[in-house]
């Protein structure tokens, strides 16, 4: 736990939040400046600032338990659907890896990353970035 992060405050329960779950590894609360009422964030309880850092052995339940947030968050707020979503770094507002599910209705004007897309090209080939990622994975073991 960091002292100074305020999901592991939330978590420790230092600091209030609107909580949907909480166990032993994880705690489930209502973001405090959602897109769309209901919009839940999922964190693991230890202090990690990416996806990467998570243990191997919390991974599964971490997985589970957003499967279960998304079905009741879909299901308990009659949504069309949701978005899942975990930014790493960029755009992480809090250095503590974190879930988002967020309900969605159809036309609900959620648009923020249609934004300007890159499509390959003979300057950037799509098989060079995926011969490097291939061998980042392949250093990875």
């Amino acid at each position: 736990m960091s002292e100074t992060c305020v999901f592991c405050r939330i978590a420790a329960g230092e600091l209030p939040a609107t909580v949907v779950h909480d166990d032993a590894r994880s705690i489930a609360f209502l973001d405090h400046r959602p897109l769309f009422h209901g919009h839940t964030l999922l964190v693991p309880k230890i202090h990690v600032a990416v996806l990467s850092e998570l243990p191997a052995d919390r991974v599964a339940d971490f997985f589970t338990l957003a499967q279960r947030l998304e079905r009741a968050v879909e299901d308990g707020l009659a949504a069309d659907g949701s978005m899942i979503l975990i930014n790493n770094v960029i755009s992480q507002s809090v250095p503590h890896l974190h879930l988002h599910v967020i309900p969605r209705r159809r036309k609900d004007g959620l648009r923020f990353w249609l934004g300007p897309r890159h499509p390959y090209d003979a300057e950037h080939r799509a098989e060079d970035y995926a011969t490097r990622i291939r061998a980042s994975l392949a250093d990875q073991g």
